[in-house]
């Protein structure tokens, strides 16, 4: 039997792989925003890649920089994965199992992965995450 949510994860792996291009285009590892030059960003010899004073833009920047990125896209790579091992037990109304409720505690999570691109033409309504009483 083909799992009924190979697409949503086939979904969720290709955002994660455009992003880490994104990510590694922008430098990788390399960004440097040193703690007594707010707002100033540096590359990997030092040199101001670019500025971004006030408004906070500098400190949000700062927080963004490819290196966390990357290192926030492998954490949900591995959510990925692990939901991918009970994807097929993840049903409207699943068994009353420890497996089951894995893969429900982790389709959650996976289509909350999903939702943050919502607005991506792939996406489809299905995905939403299901809340369950």
């Amino acid at each position: 039997m083909k799992n009924p949510n190979a697409a949503l994860m086939a979904f969720v792996r290709a955002r994660l792989d455009e992003e880490e291009a994104l990510a590694r285009a922008a430098g990788a590892d390399s960004w440097r925003c040193p703690p007594d030059l707010p707002g100033e960003v540096h590359d990997a010899d030092g040199t101001v890649a670019f500025t971004l004073k006030g408004f906070g833009y500098d400190r949000h920047t700062a927080y963004q920089d490819p290196a966390r990125t990357l290192r926030r896209i492998e954490t949900s790579r591995v959510l990925v994965d692990e939901y991918e091992e009970v994807a097929e037990l993840d049903v409207d109304r699943p068994d009353q199992t420890f497996r089951a409720g894995r893969a429900v505690g982790l389709g959650f999570v996976v289509r909350q992965l999903a939702a943050e691109h919502a607005g991506h033409a792939e996406y489809k309504a299905g995905w939403l995450p299901r809340f369950f009483q």
